[in-house]
């Protein structure tokens, strides 16, 4: 098999496994409604928050990081040089999830797994500044862009050049999808986890 149809492959691969709606089909099985119609609209964890049952959230949380290193673990075993792009296609599924015409969530979630899947020490620190952000803030949005930021930072600084370009390119979507929250932010409107309605 050409470079070329192996890189095509774990994109397709990846993208189906990150299109799976987790969030949606978690509410929708608990009677929950449809979990785009509430808060932001998106599938991910924070806003299947949102319904108030955290266990559903922290389910989301779980099924959509391990979506994201599932592809990745995958590549390595049957496109050991096509892993950037398994890692790529895991992140635009879960936010354009053919499923829901292409209306999914912003990916940071799935992003942590594909990072874990990388390389476990770019893992720790997306981890680590995505907690340590959200702890201090309590600004889920804003946790997550400084995370997908710190993986491609820590990708570079700790010696995983092949990883750097595939960090960026996911850094600069996620970054985009949080437009609309990085508006709020400037405004001093954002929402912080956990604040009454």
């Amino acid at each position: 098999m050409d470079f070329a149809t192996e890189n095509v492959l774990a994109l397709v691969v990846g993208y189906l496994i990150g299109s799976i709606p987790f969030g949606f089909i978690l509410t929708r099985l608990a009677g929950m409604g449809d979990v785009r119609k509430i808060g932001s609209g998106n599938i991910g964890a924070t806003n299947v928050l949102r319904t108030g049952n955290k266990g559903l959230a922290a389910a989301t949380l779980l099924l959509d990081l391990f979506k994201g290193l599932t592809p990745v673990l995958l590549a390595r075993l049957w496109y050991p040089d096509a892993v950037g792009w398994a890692a790529l296609g895991a992140v635009v599924g879960h936010c354009f999830p053919i499923w829901l015409r292409f209306k999914g969530g912003k990916g940071v979630a799935t992003n942590a797994g594909v990072c874990f899947g990388l390389a476990w020490p770019i893992g720790l620190a997306y981890a680590f500044v995505w907690l340590g952000v959200l702890a201090g803030s309590r600004i889920s949005s804003l946790a997550g862009m400084c995370a997908v930021v710190a993986a491609a930072i820590a990708a570079a600084v700790l010696g995983y050049e092949d990883y750097i370009a595939v960090l960026v390119v996911i850094a600069v979507l996620i970054i985009w999808l949080h437009r609309a929250n990085i508006g709020r932010l400037m405004r001093g409107e954002e929402p912080k986890v956990g604040a009454a309605k």
